[in-house]
């Protein structure tokens, strides 16, 4: 899913990582369509308007996977959310970064403490988040 956008996320900056989420999430939109996308998702209308007209909306890590467990052969939202989370804890520990040292290779951009709530699902992920903690984790693994 969104985990896999790209073979190698580290050589990548997080904004063209982002890039390729939203060409991923377009591709499932103009699979089913933005009004049943909007409706099915139960995300904004216009920013599934957005992303089919190439646009960056902001989303969640939670309506994206809503977004993508739309087509019929695809895994719940909920599922979806927790493998690109899971993903994003197993890299960590594949790259030995603890959350104080992605704190500090992401400059700052968010604290440690917001890092580990994000990652453990217990508040909300934006994908532009997402793209920044992924591309640095990717660009630390051995």
């Amino acid at each position: 899913m969104l985990q896999n956008v790209a073979d190698d996320p580290g050589a990548l900056t997080p904004e063209e990582l982002r890039a390729r989420y939203d060409d991923r999430l377009r591709e499932t939109v103009e699979t089913v369509g933005a009004a049943e996308a909007a409706r099915e998702a139960g995300v904004p209308r216009e920013a599934v308007d957005a992303l089919a007209a190439g646009g960056s909306p902001d989303l969640t890590l939670e309506e994206a996977a809503a977004i993508l467990a739309l087509p019929a052969d695809a895994p719940d939202a909920s599922a979806i959310r927790m493998e690109v989370l899971d993903d994003l804890m197993m890299g960590m520990s594949i790259a030995v970064l603890d959350v104080e040292t992605l704190e500090s290779e992401l400059d700052g951009e968010l604290e440690a403490k917001e890092i580990q709530q994000k990652i453990e699902g217990r508040f909300p992920m934006t994908l532009s988040e997402l793209a920044l903690v992924q591309q640095a984790i990717e660009r630390r693994k051995p």
